[in-house]
């Protein structure tokens, strides 16, 4: 979990959960890479911090009801969060925004691309992402704006100046 100070403000990513036999389960991460420690913006903390205090507020007036499973985000009796519950949530917030369609998980696709159309080297974004490869992170998970393309184009301008 995150922690308080210079070079603390870090998620560390050491298991997931997935559905196997129709139930919830925490189990290892993929892969040796995708264990790992992701740095956090101070306006994510500060989020995370509110997030404590009212999950704080749930599990003392569910009492004895709350089941303590060390999760960040719960249900409101502190058991894990059923995905697709989260998917549908996730596309309730789209449509209030007036947003198209996508998926939770392009998530992670809008966060390298604009990682690295802010110069962000892909290995580092590879880490970010807990990808082996920087191949993959490349080919999977980084588009290439029309605007990047643009400007890279535009580099090349000068050679044909007169």
């Amino acid at each position: 979990m995150a922690r308080r100070g210079p070079g603390r403000r870090r998620l560390y990513v050491r298991q997931s959960l997935q559905r196997l036999g129709g139930k919830l389960v925490v189990g290892p991460v993929k892969s040796d890479d995708s264990e790992r420690v992701i740095g956090l913006p101070e306006p994510c903390i500060d989020a995370l911090r509110q997030h404590r205090v009212a999950q704080n507020a749930e599990r003392k007036l569910k009492g004895r009801d709350w089941k303590e499973t060390g999760f960040v985000f719960t249900t409101g009796i502190g058991t894990p969060i059923e995905p697709r519950n989260v998917n549908r949530h996730f596309a309730g917030l789209l449509d209030s925004a007036g947003l198209r369609r996508i998926r939770f998980h392009d998530l992670r696709h809008s966060c390298a691309t604009l990682l690295y159309e802010q110069g962000v080297p892909i290995e580092k974004i590879q880490d970010v992402l807990g990808h082996s490869s920087s191949t993959i992170t490349k080919l999977v998970y980084v588009d290439v704006t029309k605007q990047s393309q643009r400007a890279t184009a535009d580099r090349l301008g000068y050679l044909f100046e007169a």
